[in-house]
C-alpha cells in the first residue's frame, strides 16, 4: 500500500512540474507589469504586426549593465521591435535609476517595469541567472531564446531574421 502511494505522489509531482515549463513556441509570458511610470501592462498593450524582444532582467546584476551598455549603440536600428524589460525587483526607484542611466526612456519602443513577488516571468521561462533574453516574431511565435548573454551580433543577426 505504501509502495503504490508513493508512486501516485510521484506521478503527480511529476505532473504538476511538468506543467511549469512552457512548451516549445507558447507564445509570449502572460505578464502583468507595472512600469517605471507607474501604470500596468499586458501583452496586450503590445503593438500587433511587430517583433518582441523579452529581457527579464536585475537592475543591479552587473551581467545585465553590461548587456545594456553593449546593446545601446544598436538601440537605434531597433526601433521596430518591441523591447519589454521585465524584473522582479519590486521597487520602482531601482528600475528608473537603471532607466536613467541608460537614458532608455528617449525609446518608445522600449517598457520597463517590474512583475513584482509574482515571480510569473520567470517560472515561465525557467530563469536561472540573469539577463534572459527571448525574441518572438511579429506573430508572436517564440524565434530564439537566450538562457545566457549572447554576444551582440549575434543577438542583432536574430533580430534581423524576425
Amino acid at each position: 500500500m505504501k509502495k503504490l502511494y508513493l508512486l501516485l505522489c510521484l506521478i503527480i509531482a511529476t505532473g504538476c512540474s511538468q506543467a511549469q515549463t512552457p512548451p516549445a513556441n507558447s507564445g509570449l509570458p502572460p505578464y502583468h507589469i507595472l512600469t517605471t511610470d507607474s501604470v500596468y501592462v499586458t501583452p496586450a498593450n503590445l503593438k500587433k504586426n511587430k517583433p518582441v524582444m523579452v529581457i527579464y532582467f536585475s537592475p543591479d546584476c552587473s551581467h545585465c549593465q553590461h548587456l545594456m551598455y553593449d546593446l545601446k549603440p544598436e538601440l537605434p536600428k531597433l526601433k521596430d521591435v518591441q523591447i519589454v524589460m521585465i524584473t522582479f525587483m519590486p521597487m520602482l526607484k531601482g528600475i528608473q535609476t537603471f532607466q536613467r542611466d541608460f537614458d532608455l526612456a528617449k525609446y518608445h519602443n522600449i517598457t520597463i517595469g517590474t512583475e513584482g513577488y509574482t515571480y510569473l516571468v520567470q517560472k515561465f521561462y525557467s530563469v536561472q541567472t540573469t539577463p534572459y533574453i527571448a525574441i518572438y516574431d511579429k506573430y508572436g511565435k517564440l524565434v530564439q531564446s537566450y538562457p545566457k548573454v549572447p554576444k551582440i551580433p549575434v543577438l542583432m543577426e536574430t533580430l534581423k531574421k524576425v
